[in-house]
């Protein structure tokens, strides 16, 4: 576990120093996905030989993260710093840049050491496999994996298309749910656990799906997209009818 520390802390510091520099944290965004291939790799190596379950998961968790950083570094490429990080800027003023040091980076990098617990976990865990949960890991996460890449799918599709400016996605996964990337996400997580559990990993690493369902919920994801889109013409109506997290039959 302290060597995992160590490796999220060296690599968000690296984040906040170039931040600092191009003065756009919004570069920690692009970061989160790969930071967490970077650190399923490094322990990879460091615990060789390599298991079923250890090369499962590092492989699983590359396709995840690369996905996701391709995703978000495609979006925010060549655009300025993000809202938030801006609105956190002129609130810090002088301070922003230890305040961004603590309540940006390591908060995130605190965030990140706790969701990865399955595999960070997995260096104390036993040889033997249960393939039952190793089987139904790998069929959550893929369930999840497809549920996510599709819903982000469908919405660039959306958006990329000019008649529909001003309009709401309610179409594809998002009539049956307004998060289906959010919902996909922490399926995934889950997915993660199962497999880690069954390598053998305790059962305090659920530590890591319930922090991610948790963030995505009620902190970082549904709640900041929620508040930006409740004042948009026909968004209150789909609201009404459409299932906020877990996917669900639109109601009449």
């Amino acid at each position: 576990m302290t060597t995992a520390a160590i490796i999220i802390f060296i690599y968000f510091f690296t984040l906040f120093i170039v931040g600092t520099l191009l003065k756009n944290n919004s570069i920690v965004d692009i970061g989160w996905g790969i930071g967490f291939v970077i650190l399923a790799w490094s322990l990879f190596f460091l615990r060789l030989p390599a298991t079923l379950v250890r090369v499962s998961i590092t492989l699983l968790v590359s396709l995840w993260g690369l996905r996701l950083f391709y995703h978000i570094l495609k979006r925010n490429h060549g655009k300025p710093e993000d809202f938030r990080y801006v609105a956190f800027r002129k609130a810090w003023g002088k301070w922003v840049v230890p305040r961004a040091f603590l309540q940006v980076y390591m908060l995130q990098g605190g965030l990140m050491f706790l969701i990865a617990l399955p595999f960070i976990l997995l260096e104390s865990a036993q040889a033997q496999v249960n393939y039952l949960l190793f089987a139904l890991g790998v069929l959550v996460f893929a369930f999840g994996f497809l549920f996510e890449s599709v819903g982000d799918a469908q919405l660039k599709a959306f958006l990329g298309d000019p008649a529909n400016r001003g309009k709401i996605m309610t179409r594809g996964l998002w009539r049956y749910t307004r998060h289906p990337n959010y919902f996909g996400e922490a399926t995934l997580w889950w997915g993660i656990f199962l497999i880690a559990l069954g390598g053998g990993v305790t059962p305090f690493a659920v530590i890591g799906p319930v922090t991610i369902t948790l963030l995505l919920l009620f902190v970082s994801g549904v709640p900041l997209l929620e508040k930006s889109m409740k004042d948009k013409p026909g968004y209150a109506e789909y609201a009404a009818k459409t299932s906020i997290f877990v996917p669900w039959f639109p109601k009449k």
